[in-house]
């Protein structure tokens, strides 16, 4: 159970930034007996693929906060999200390990898709709450946003691999964050449609 609870929080990050969670599992699976790749997926603690991936990681942080050029980053990631989910989620085995399932390990999509499933919907929610954000904040809470996101990402990768038994707490979390934020975000839009004349 806990090796799945590894990969819905790694699959959960994916869906806010794709590259944390890949060098999280990269570095640690190079670096510390933490994280044990399978052969298959030896590659991701490959130094020039991680270079690759922190070169990546450097342009998503820039081109995430500025608005606009959100939005469309985030056209883009609706891809590259949903594949990382797949990757870190197979890659870390929870896919093979899931309840013990013996179907999970003779079947490795299956790990494929739900973390490609689980990135995927935490993508398209971020991709609606930032539009709706920056339009309710002209923009300036476009960086402030992506701050959170990006670290939302690094603490829920960290927590997937070290602490999983509390990777439903800390997944909930940004989803109940995320609501709040499109309601809020909605209202102040419709608020001045609202008001009337008043009468003198």
């Amino acid at each position: 159970m806990l090796a799945a609870l590894t990969g819905l929080g790694l699959s959960t990050a994916a869906g806010l930034n794709a590259y944390i969670p890949l060098l999280v599992v990269g570095l640690l699976a190079d670096f510390t007996d933490h994280v044990r790749l399978p052969e298959e997926f030896a590659w991701l603690s490959n130094g020039g693929v991680l270079a690759v991936i922190g070169v990546l990681f450097l342009a998503e942080v820039v081109l995430d906060k500025v608005p606009v050029v959100d939005s469309v980053n985030d056209m883009v990631q609706t891809v590259v999200r949903p594949v990382s989910g797949g990757v870190v989620f197979s890659a870390t085995e929870a896919a093979a390990r899931l309840d013990g399932s013996d179907w999970m390990s003779a079947n490795p999509w299956a790990g494929w898709v739900l973390g490609i499933g689980i990135a995927l919907a935490v993508h398209v929610m971020k991709s609606a709450v930032r539009p709706a954000v920056n339009a309710s904040t002209a923009g300036v809470g476009a960086p402030v946003v992506s701050t959170v996101e990006d670290a939302g990402s690094l603490g829920i990768s960290l927590i997937a691999v070290f602490l999983p038994v509390l990777v439903l707490i800390v997944v909930a979390v940004p989803v109940l964050l995320a609501w709040r934020l499109l309601r809020r975000a909605r209202r102040r839009r419709r608020a001045p449609g609202r008001g009337g004349v008043r009468p003198g």
